[in-house]
């Protein structure tokens, strides 16, 4: 892919998954919503989270995105450095929210979700590399 058809494949509302590193450094992966600015890409998750424990003890991850199966082969692979934040993560958790569940759901679990905003963090993948097929 080119770099701005990456950028608009990463754009698109689609389910990533994330890699990062147990304490013994074996890899692990798990499905994740995603936003994606051109430049990074914000995660939420918990900071009491597997994930958010993690990245913060070793910040290497990779983030996978591809088309379904039956769809013409495309994907793209973000190699790069996590950092965890608090600022702005109720702001992602309402787009990424409204982005990935229908209106009524996504009203109720922000609601949900925000009441206690102190427990999320924002995960930001920096590129190291960028790989992409299609």
């Amino acid at each position: 892919m080119t770099t701005a058809a990456a950028d608009a494949f990463l754009r698109e509302t689609r389910i990533g998954k994330l890699a990062y590193l147990h304490a013994d450094g074996t890899p692990t992966i798990v499905p994740i919503w995603f936003e994606w600015d051109g430049a990074v890409a914000r995660i939420f998750t918990s900071r009491t989270s597997r994930k958010a424990r993690r990245v913060a003890a070793e910040p290497r991850v990779a983030l996978s995105v591809e088309e379904p199966v039956g769809v013409q082969e495309r994907w793209v692979t973000i190699e790069g450095m996590c950092t965890i934040a608090d600022e702005g993560t109720v702001g992602l958790i309402e787009r990424l929210t409204r982005r990935y569940y229908e209106p009524g759901k996504a009203e109720e679990t922000i609601k949900a979700w925000t009441a206690e905003a102190g427990m999320w963090v924002t995960l930001t993948v920096t590129p190291v590399k960028l790989r992409s097929e299609g």
